[in-house]
């Protein structure tokens, strides 16, 4: 049996939420929702989980703290001691408050582009990674909500269709996957 997608087009995000609600509602899982911006409110609708992107930010973050530790120890401290301002150049622990600003920066630094690299990933958008969006005008001012067949196996591709019909849809696709 081949799996069918139904993408349903929306021209307003508040008419996809309610949408979403109503197929919910009726027993429908939908699979994804593509938008321009985020929708507030969308995810517990369509049953995404809590996402752990925030242990991943902590994470890189202590890897940036280590990092710049280790790095300050080192190059201040073991490589090229220097006696700046009369501060001791034999002990990192004695200059620990002259480098707590650069271990602040380089703990944001790091969290930041893991953050951002880790959000690349997750949705598939570095280069040469295939895009999901199934239409371009979902990064405009279109909504388009996912369904699968596989999903929803107590209702066939027509019941499927003629529900998200009531939903004030624009347009409807369906394509065979």
């Amino acid at each position: 049996m081949s799996d069918k997608v139904i993408y349903a087009m929306y021209d307003d995000d508040d008419v996809l939420k309610d949408g979403a609600k109503h197929l919910v509602a009726k027993g429908v899982k939908v699979e994804e929702v593509f938008s321009p911006f985020p929708i507030h409110g969308i995810d517990p609708i369509i049953g995404v989980e809590q996402t752990r992107l925030g242990i991943f930010a902590f994470i890189y973050g202590l890897i940036g703290l280590t990092l710049a530790t280790v790095g300050m120890r080192y190059f201040m401290i073991v490589d090229w001691p220097m006696n700046i301002g009369g501060k001791p150049n034999f002990s990192y622990l004695e200059n620990m408050l002259a480098f707590v600003p650069i271990s602040f920066e380089f703990t944001v630094l790091c969290a930041a582009h893991g953050m951002a690299i880790t959000y690349f990933i997750a949705n598939r958008t570095l280069p040469g990674m295939k895009p999901q969006n199934p239409d371009p005008r979902t990064t405009d001012n279109r909504f388009v909500m996912e369904l699968r067949t596989s999903q929803n196996s107590k209702f066939t591709a027509e019941e499927l269709e003629s529900l998200v019909k009531e939903t004030g849809i624009v347009e409807i696709e369906q394509k065979d996957i």
